[in-house]
């Protein structure tokens, strides 16, 4: 599998163990359709500040990351049958304003669906 941000498809993130998905040098949330988080890696984990405890089970747009319950994040999934799109995007929520790229996928063969997160490494 590739690890790089904008090279790994959905199929090949649908089908990785809790553990491969910590392992990637980015953050991986994934979720049903309904926005229930099923996924929540470690590297988004340690960025974010919030436990997989506090985040798997719970609505991603509206009790996670309501900073993205917009139409730039959330509307696109609705909007669309298939999504693979990379955004810039600014995080707001619990935080100073930390600029970052998502990557929001979301494939018809896929049962799940992913917001990928990507933060800069340069400050």
């Amino acid at each position: 599998m590739n690890n790089e941000f904008e090279d790994v498809r959905i199929t090949e993130l649908a089908g990785l163990s809790a553990e491969r998905l910590d392992a990637l040098p980015f953050g991986v949330i994934e979720f049903t359709p309904d926005a229930i988080v099923t996924a929540y890696n470690a590297t988004e984990s340690r960025n974010a500040g919030l436990s997989p405890q506090r985040v798997l089970g719970k609505h991603f747009f509206e009790e996670v990351a309501p900073c993205m319950n917009n139409f730039m994040v959330a509307q696109r999934f609705d909007d669309v049958d298939e999504l693979d799109e990379i955004i810039p995007y600014v995080l707001t929520l619990r935080m100073r304003p930390t600029p970052v790229r998502l990557r929001l996928m979301k494939a018809q063969s896929c049962a799940t669906r992913f917001v990928l997160i990507e933060r800069s490494t340069a400050n």
